[in-house]
């Protein structure tokens, strides 16, 4: 197969330009909640608080979610480009809800270049990358806990923006539900687009699991995290994501540590947790999110020579 560098790869306009290339960008459907870094973090704390009235905590999808990344994932090597699959200029409603194909997957991630914001976004279907785009917005705010969309989403949006087709779900690197109100990164985004989202993080922002995290866990394995008083916007003891074990040593006394899940819009618990789980290929990180991790790395340097 084609190597990754057939895959079309776009530049983002900023999210609120208009497309000049007859391409169809994700809509911002809810543009109250655009991240607006000039708002104090009083204001920031209350948007998120809105964010989170408005969140959608159970499945609302467009299609099969067992389909979410087919039989096997995409490798760095084993990419099909879009020449592969008919040709890059698909119209951008073409999802796996239209035509009956897999759902279109976005994994999102995000890398910093100085104090600019790279947001990348790798598109798989059936687990072949068909599109990459990425953006570079300025970073307005320091990084703050709990106000990560307020630094990285105006990058994020511009990201999507790029993108020439509707992805049915995005799995982003980030907190979703997770969050001290309810609205991390997945779901201030998710709820922006109206885009079912899966929050990916690699620590645990808080709330607290049901069970011990500093152990070995069994591959495949699966902890509650509930909400404590961290969790301003519901009550202690609410299911608001779990502690997932993609990968694991099998002969050794290492562990990997767990990978943080929860909803982001439109989606449960429990579907993003099997999201994560399907598109797992071996590595720690689902194929989507690892592969939109290593393009944001790839383009660092071309960002960085730009800035200079």
């Amino acid at each position: 197969m084609p190597a990754a560098a057939a895959v079309p790869v776009v530049r983002a306009a900023p999210a609120a330009a208009a497309r000049s290339d007859g391409g169809f960008p994700v809509k911002i459907v809810r543009p109250e909640f655009v991240p607006d870094a000039s708002l104090s973090r009083e204001k920031m704390a209350d948007l998120q608080c809105e964010i989170a009235d408005a969140a959608v905590f159970a499945d609302d999808l467009p299609f099969d979610p067992t389909r979410i990344c087919g039989d096997g994932a995409a490798t760095d090597t084993d990419q099909t480009s879009l020449d592969d699959l008919g040709g890059g200029n698909a119209d951008a409603t073409d999802s796996g809800t239209a035509t009956g194909e897999q759902p279109l997957v976005a994994g999102v991630d995000q890398a910093f270049v100085g104090d600019h914001a790279v947001s990348a976004i790798v598109l798989l279907r059936g687990g072949e990358v068909v599109e990459r785009v990425h953006a570079v917005e300025p970073a307005a705010i320091p990084y703050i806990p709990g106000l990560l969309s307020f630094r990285e989403g105006t990058a994020i949006l511009s990201a999507f923006d790029a993108l020439s087709r509707d992805p049915d779900v995005a799995l982003v690197d980030g907190s979703g539900r997770i969050h001290f109100r309810e609205a991390g990164i997945a779901t201030h985004v998710g709820v922006t687009l109206d885009l079912p989202t899966v929050g990916v993080a690699k620590s645990l922002l808080c709330g607290a699991p049901r069970e011990s995290l500093d152990r070995k866990l069994p591959q495949g394995a699966r902890v509650a995290i509930e909400a404590d008083a961290d969790v301003e916007t519901v009550e202690p003891g609410t299911r608001i994501g779990e502690a997932v074990q993609t990968r694991q040593f099998e002969h050794s006394d290492r562990y990997v540590n767990p990978l943080i899940v929860s909803p982001g819009h439109r989606v449960c618990a429990d579907t993003a947790v099997d999201a994560v789980l399907a598109c797992a290929d071996g590595y720690k990180l689902p194929e989507p999110t690892r592969l939109a991790d290593a393009y944001a790395d790839e383009v660092k340097a071309e960002v960085r020579e730009e800035l200079d």
